[in-house]
């Protein structure tokens, strides 16, 4: 019997999951089709609503488009959509809930039925939950790291079109064309929208949105004041990115420097666990009375709370800011 419940849970995790990778396939092309309705039908109104893909050629939102209400209540809290654009994953809110709750039901009912301890059930389904928010939160942290990366060279390229004789915008285009992944998208969705009609002000001020970027931010502010009271922007931009180049390079060396210290902390985080698995393999009745015995289960919290502050700590000493 317990085996028949088994797989009728994993058949419907799963069944959640894959409904959620199709819906994340399918999005593209219902999005484009519902862009282009929309513009065919609302033709006349104001260009400054619009928005550029970096992909396509075509409105990111429909005019008539509102976010849902579940999108209205999370953005009080914290604003999960803003966060998935930032990794670049094309996923809905709703999709991006069913494939936690569907992740969360198979791990919790794989540990509920086949784990001695059935109160590690809950405790799977909230890690399982959580596997895609922090899935991403890795891409969305990867592809931040890669568009700083790139921003010095970007910046070279629109110094070299400014010199030559070319526009803002032309610099930008030259950017977007010359760039890849994630840099070169975002600055195309930057020119499109310009290029339609958007305040090159507005477009810049977006993008900053999109990517929370340091140098970006003074990137954008260096335009938007050139472009009020004057000046050369060909040697703005060439200081900008020998500045960034700068930062790169130091924070090269505090890494470097602080390596040790990460893999100390590394050590010191991952020693408790691995020893409770090993002791759990070698003498199960004395590992569960830490779960079982009032004292163990103290002990276990107090234990729980000393990892999480440790680690709190070795972050704070490691992290260096450039």
């Amino acid at each position: 019997m317990l085996i028949y419940v088994l797989l009728g849970a994993v058949v419907i995790g799963a069944a959640g999951m894959v409904y959620g990778a199709s819906m994340l396939l399918s999005n593209d092309d219902k999005a484009v089709n519902s862009r282009l309705d929309a513009l065919t039908s609302n033709r006349g109104r104001g260009l400054k609503q619009m928005e550029v893909t970096s992909n396509d050629s075509v409105l990111k939102s429909p005019l008539d488009d509102s976010p849902s209400h579940l999108e209205q209540f999370l953005s009080r809290l914290f604003n999960l959509s803003a966060f998935i654009e930032q990794s670049g994953l094309k996923i809905s809110i709703t999709n991006f809930f069913g494939m936690s709750l569907g992740m969360g039901f198979v791990l919790g009912m794989v540990f509920f039925l086949l784990s001695p301890m059935k109160s590690a059930a809950l405790l799977a389904f909230a890690t399982g939950s959580f596997l895609p928010l922090g899935y991403i939160w890795f891409v969305r942290r990867r592809r931040l790291k890669i568009f700083g990366k790139q921003l010095p060279e970007a910046l070279d390229l629109m110094t070299q079109a400014l010199r030559a004789g070319q526009s803002l915008p032309a610099g930008i285009q030259l950017v977007a064309q010359q760039m890849q992944e994630p840099l070169g998208p975002e600055f195309k969705r930057c020119y499109e929208q310009q290029n339609l009609g958007v305040a090159l002000e507005d477009s810049l001020n977006g993008m900053t949105e999109r990517i929370p970027n340091l140098d970006l931010q003074f990137f954008a502010t260096s335009v938007m004041l050139q472009r009020q009271t004057g000046g050369d922007l060909a040697e703005i931009l060439d200081k900008i990115a020998k500045l960034i180049r700068e930062r790169l390079q130091i924070w090269g060396q505090i890494q470097a420097l602080t390596g040790e210290g990460r893999l100390s902390g590394i050590v010191l985080l991952a020693l408790p666990p691995a020893l409770f698995l090993v002791m759990l393999k070698l003498n199960y009745s004395y590992v569960m009375m830490l779960f079982e015995e009032p004292l163990g289960q103290k002990m276990l919290a107090v234990g729980i709370v000393m990892q999480l502050l440790g680690a709190v700590a070795i972050k704070k000493i490691i992290t260096i800011k450039v």
